[in-house]
């Protein structure tokens, strides 16, 4: 299945201690700090917290030693249609080992409107009639098809034997006959190498920003995904509301009296 994908024309640096993916590490980051949200499994899912009103990109990084294509929607809607999301569609390729930060809605090769938290009312999927299924990031991953194999085929089976006179006058012609079928297989054959506590949280359509890519064709080595990477977020206070997210421990109370009581004076600090 051949597909016109988007080639990324930057890279990353490595954080895969907070990402999940066999073929790709996908994270999510908060551009504002700068900071890897952590991931937590909960329920067979991953969650992260997001920080309402903040700037975040999903950062996805190739692990594979051939070409990805990565279908990524938020929110159930693909990021560089608009359309509902769907394995079938655009998606960005990744070459080997290269990563790249998807910050925002593709508006055209050289311009996004930048993903933010936001409130599920504000949000793009929620704005354009589809509320269902705010919360959630997805990238589906696909191999290249890879090129096709050269076959070398067998020499032709030997003549039928011939008596000693005939062997006589053909075995210099034989013998350079056969030397030219081992030899013409080896040329240009070579196979190529492969390298709920408050408001849920949403993705809105945020700030324009300038964000390069090219336009590349892509051909599938299967028409389902390799892998899918499934990323749900909300705020802190629904996660901990959730299960997701432990409480955090109350401030410690001073105490007027910490210490057992003890005779003397105030002593020089």
């Amino acid at each position: 299945m051949r597909h016109l994908a988007l080639l990324a024309l930057a890279g990353v640096v490595s954080t895969p201690a907070l990402a999940v993916g066999h073929l790709a590490d996908v994270s999510v980051i908060d551009r504002d700090t700068g900071q890897t949200l952590q991931t937590h499994w909960h329920r067979g899912e991953y969650w992260v917290a997001g920080r309402p009103g903040a700037h975040y990109a999903i950062r996805i990084e190739s692990r594979s030693h051939r070409r990805l294509l990565a279908v990524t929607s938020v929110d159930g809607v693909n990021v560089l249609s608009g359309d509902t999301a769907a394995f079938d569609q655009r998606g960005y390729v990744f070459d080997p080992w290269v990563g790249y930060d998807i910050a925002g809605w593709r508006k055209s090769d050289s311009q996004i409107a930048a993903f933010t938290f936001t409130s599920v009312p504000k949000s793009y999927a929620a704005r354009t009639g589809r509320p269902a299924n705010v919360g959630v990031i997805g990238v589906a991953l696909f191999r290249e098809q890879a090129p096709p194999v050269a076959q070398v085929l067998p020499p032709p089976a030997p003549p039928p034997r011939a008596s000693a006179a005939e062997s006589a006058r053909s075995e210099a012609h034989d013998s350079a006959q056969g030397s030219a079928l081992q030899e013409a297989p080896a040329a240009g054959l070579r196979v190529p190498d492969q390298r709920r506590a408050a408001p849920s949280l949403g993705t809105g359509h945020g700030r324009r920003e300038h964000s390069e890519v090219i336009q590349v064709p892509f051909e599938r080595e299967q028409s389902t995904p390799d892998e899918i990477i499934r990323i749900r977020y909300d705020s802190h206070a629904n996660l901990v509301a959730l299960g997701v997210l432990a409480p955090a421990a109350p401030p410690r109370r001073p105490e007027a009296f910490p210490d057992a009581p003890r005779l003397g004076y105030v002593p020089d600090p």
